[in-house]
């Protein structure tokens, strides 16, 4: 009888716990029609070659042109953005050109916190040393015998999503100011990422399957980002960044839900075989305990009404440019900052890890039968949403 009434509670908040990923679900918009791939020329050469001489003008200098001068925007995505789903369904941008590339100065990572127990970290880009960035390989080898038999994999020791040595990897497309405005809203309204100019370096082959150089063989152009750098250890955050950042930058995983529109992306982009394989074989956070479920529903119930009103605020207050008033992003930083506060000191340790998966699950017993009623009571629609 005792366990009936245990598995009876324990489904009633899975039930909750579903329902308030559906919620955040829907405040982030992440559900929209899939679209096909895209099949957008490249850029203009002439607007390329232009690039390099283009100044670090902001969002606001660009829109502050007048409209026979102010011409369009090179962005480079690297995360999300590259899904269609994301970038053009949810957020409606209509690319006028696209083109994978290369940034030898950055590297892709996953370092911006999100939320424990649904969404411990987004995408982002920190700077790279190319010279120092290399793959290490077993002793009496050298690096040209071994890149020429085996692509790198990461040792026991170096976590996989700091295993690619090759630099950032991403698509550029071109926009109009007001799109590259509306990008900015969406990302935070400056909130965390700050604009930046970069080089990048198309691929001398269009063909997915060609190898990713360790260095571009092309001539470089700029093209604007979104940058949010995290701080060393020690170090105050940089002027052209810095933003909350967690003790261990590389110790969080990404959802399986957002992993799946990077990868998903990167296949529609037609990025480099190479870079998809790595994309893939990241981790995902998973829930592996009905205690971390438990603490995921008890955690969104309390801090999830926040961040729905920090992204309405959002919506309300961003100005032209896409960004959002100072004393509304100071708001959203202390609401962030509070919730990563409660997680490490109460809900951690009490209801387990929200950031990286337990190998073992530490009560996994029950879950089997408790998933199965669960998904019972969802329909095919519900699952596809959850999704």
């Amino acid at each position: 009888m005792t366990d009936t009434v245990a598995d009876d509670t324990l489904l009633r908040t899975t039930r909750s716990s579903l329902c308030l990923k559906k919620r955040l679900s829907r405040v982030l918009q992440i559900v929209s029609p899939r679209q096909e791939r895209a099949t957008i020329a490249p850029p203009p050469q002439a607007h390329v070659a232009a690039s390099l001489y283009e100044s670090d003008l902001s969002v606001h200098e660009y829109l502050a042109q007048p409209d026979t001068q102010r011409g369009t925007v090179l962005y480079l995505a690297y995360g999300s953005n590259l899904s269609n789903e994301t970038f053009r369904g949810k957020r409606g941008i209509k690319p006028l050109s696209q083109i994978n590339v290369q940034v030898p100065s950055l590297r892709l990572t996953f370092d911006l916190p999100g939320l424990p127990y649904a969404e411990p970290c987004f995408a982002n880009s920190g700077t790279r040393d190319a010279e120092k960035d290399r793959p290490s390989f077993s002793a009496g080898v050298s690096a040209s015998e071994k890149t020429a038999l085996l692509p790198h994999k990461p040792s026991s020791s170096e976590y996989r999503k700091d295993s690619w040595h090759k630099g950032l990897i991403g698509v550029v497309y071109e926009v109009t100011p007001e799109d590259y405005a509306h990008i900015i809203a969406t990302e935070g309204g400056g909130a965390s990422y700050h604009d930046i100019l970069v080089d990048c370096h198309a691929f001398a082959s269009s063909d997915p399957a060609t190898s990713v150089p360790q260095a571009p063989t092309l001539p470089a152009f700029k093209a604007h980002t979104l940058f949010a750098p995290a701080a060393q250890d020690g170090d105050a955050p940089p002027k052209d960044g810095g933003r909350f950042q967690r003790p261990d930058t590389s110790y969080a995983q990404p959802s399986a839900r957002y992993l799946k529109l990077i990868t998903d992306g990167a296949a529609e982009c037609g990025l480099p075989y190479e870079y998809q394989d790595y994309l893939h074989a990241l981790r995902p956070y998973t829930l592996t305990s009905n205690k971390q479920r438990v603490g995921q529903f008890v955690f969104l119930s309390i801090w999830l009404p926040f961040i729905m009103l920090c992204f309405a605020l959002g919506r309300q207050f961003a100005d032209k440019d896409g960004l959002t008033p100072t004393w509304l992003r100071q708001l959203t930083a202390a609401i962030f900052k509070g919730c990563w506060m409660s997680y490490d000191g109460f809900f951690k340790p009490l209801f387990g890890d929200g950031e990286r998966s337990i190998p073992d699950g530490g009560d996994e017993a029950p879950e089997g039968n408790l998933r199965r009623r669960a998904d019972e009571c969802l329909t095919e629609d519900d699952v596809e949403k959850a999704g």
